[in-house]
């Protein structure tokens, strides 16, 4: 896969703890480094001071000023043949050291400082040379080999983005793909439709099937179909395929009428999908496996059902889920406040939904050298298309986020709900995980940025099952869950003595691990196996008289566009 795909897959939108940063935040943090460097006039002159010997440095050809190895943007051999080209990096990389080295100095406490940090790696990254034409030799050279057109391209590329993608730079060529077709085939009907959602139930594709069925929940801020890209990294085929009855909720896109719609409602919905998996399958327990922030919905569900003494729940699956969130697990953490939640909580209601839109454009910003500076010289100055790779379509397939649950989310964030045992109420209940005994599969992924490993692995300590199995996948957040069978970099790490109590840290658990290679698939499904009873003759069709087949799969819900 090429780079500049790999990068963006690592960094698909979530939804956590950044719904509540706001511009204010933003802005305030900037306003915090203005007011500290203009307090100490003789620590600016220092700086500057500093400064000026790496230009004098630089301009007399004295310069050692050189990029990270791993700093894609330089990697042209005009940055070091060419004097002029290779001046102007050393310009840049000088005023990268010394922003690095002004903002060590400032007298600011560690959390003032880490939001200084990040805003002022955003500015400087969006200085670099490499993101204008003058300054980046590849798209130069790729103007006159092409006879300009590369740059008649360029321009049409940015054209297209401001009539048809709201302004945003693409990060995917979505041509190529149409639902049903080539992405999302997986057979089946949607066998119940409501006004928040669709349930999905898939064709069975062996002769037998195991008894408990398996429901999935996706998050609210993406489209269902992630657990059925190409039939190569589809989780419901592989599902199917080992004789797993499938079945997975489809959300609907809510509209700004809709922004009433809370966690309540989306429990409730994931109750009645629930209710009616096990009346179509003929099952009095059904498994569920949710994801991101999915799985804090599929968490109080859990909670809510064992509340009231609802034995329907299985084993539960928690794939790249943060349950207990601290302000340092993420980059942009620094910049929330109280202030920017109450804000962003009043933002919601005022709006009644948050467009998908808006939030993929925010996320974009926070990580502007791989989803934004990226893109702009891939399309605009070599005048190139967006790759056209299906993880990055499904992530541009954004739905709204209705006003209502985004308050229940920030409510969560703040209280830390899950890790209080019956302190605080929600979906009509006291949230308490500590009573949810269920057999539990954890995942983590190793380079994930938006739900860090070590901050998904506290999830182990929240429950009170007593068999929890933890299992790091060597990727970043979508890709640690789309890791199929066949990938050659695929691995993962468990417990070299999976039946041991885990430790109470992540580092602990790290400890005692064993690196195994290929996916953690195989593994996964062994244990969901075990935990899906005996095996029975497949049914011949979807759903039943009570709920009968509606549309084809993958439904009508995750065609509304945002």
């Amino acid at each position: 896969m090429p780079k500049l795909e790999d990068e963006a897959v690592q960094h698909t939108t979530a939804l956590g703890p950044l719904i509540g940063l706001t511009r204010e935040d933003i802005f305030g943090a900037v306003a915090v480094m203005l007011r500290e460097t203009a307090s100490d006039p003789q620590r600016l002159m220092k700086h500057g001071q500093a400064m000026g010997e790496d230009m004098i440095k630089i301009m007399t050809g004295k310069s050692d000023l050189a990029p990270d190895p791993k700093d894609r943007r330089f990697q042209d051999p005009t940055w070091q043949y060419n004097p002029f080209m290779r001046a102007g990096m050393q310009y840049y990389l000088a005023v990268q050291k010394g922003a690095a080295r002004w903002l060590e100095d400032l007298d600011l406490d560690e959390l003032e400082k880490d939001r200084a940090r990040f805003i002022s790696n955003i500015i400087v990254d969006s200085l670099a040379p490499t993101n204008t034409l003058i300054g980046n030799p590849s798209a130069q050279k790729m103007a006159i080999t092409s006879g300009g057109l590369s740059l008649v391209k360029g321009l049409k590329n940015a054209y297209d983005d401001m009539v048809h993608n709201k302004g945003m730079v693409s990060q995917v060529d979505k041509r190529p793909f149409k639902l049903g077709e080539n992405i999302a085939t997986s057979k089946g009907h949607v066998v119940l439709r409501t006004e928040m959602m669709e349930l999905v139930h898939y064709a069975p594709t062996t002769d037998e099937v195991y008894a408990i069925p398996q429901l999935t929940i996706p998050p609210q801020i993406n489209k269902m179909y992630i657990n059925d890209l190409s039939p190569d990294k589809s989780v419901v085929k592989y599902q199917l395929d080992n004789g797993i009855q499938t079945f997975v909720i489809s959300w609907k896109n809510p509209s700004p009428e809709q922004g009433h719609w809370d966690m309540a409602d989306y429990v409730n919905s994931c109750r009645e999908a629930m209710e009616a998996v096990g009346k179509i399958t003929g099952s009095k327990k059904v498994n569920v496996s949710a994801g991101c922030s999915g799985g804090q919905t599929a968490a109080l569900l859990a909670s809510k059902l064992t509340a009231e003494s609802n034995d329907l729940l299985g084993s539960l699956t928690l794939m790249v889920c943060v349950l207990h969130p601290k302000q340092n697990d993420i980059e942009a953490g620094s910049l929330i406040s109280e202030n920017g939640l109450a804000l962003a909580r009043r933002r919601a209601e005022k709006k009644g939904v948050i467009k998908g839109d808006d939030l993929a454009r925010g996320f974009a910003w926070l990580r502007p050298n791989d989803l934004i500076w990226n893109y702009v010289i891939n399309n605009y100055l070599l005048g190139q298309d967006p790759p056209a790779f299906d993880v990055l379509f499904w992530n541009a397939d954004a739905t709204n986020l209705s006003g209502a649950l985004m308050g229940d989310f920030l409510t969560i964030f703040e209280t830390l709900a899950f890790t209080k045992k019956g302190e605080v109420e929600m979906v009509d209940h006291k949230i308490d995980l500590s009573k949810v005994t269920s057999d539990m599969f954890i995942l983590g992924g190793v380079t994930d940025h938006i739900t860090p490993w070590k901050a998904t692995y506290r999830s182990t300590r929240l429950f009170g099952s007593k068999d929890i199995t933890y299992v790091l996948s060597h990727s970043g957040h979508m890709q640690a869950i789309l890791n199929p069978p066949g990938n050659p970099k695929a691995r993962y790490y468990v417990q070299k003595d999976g039946k041991s109590k885990l430790p109470e840290t992540a580092d602990k658990w790290l400890e005692g691990t064993e690196e195994v290679a290929g996916s953690w698939w195989p593994y996964w499904m062994d244990w969901l196996q075990k935990r899906s009873g005996a095996k029975k003759k497949a049914p011949a069709k979807t759903g039943n008289k009570t709920y009968p087949p509606l549309d084809p799969a993958p439904g009508l819900y995750v065609m509304e566009a945002c």
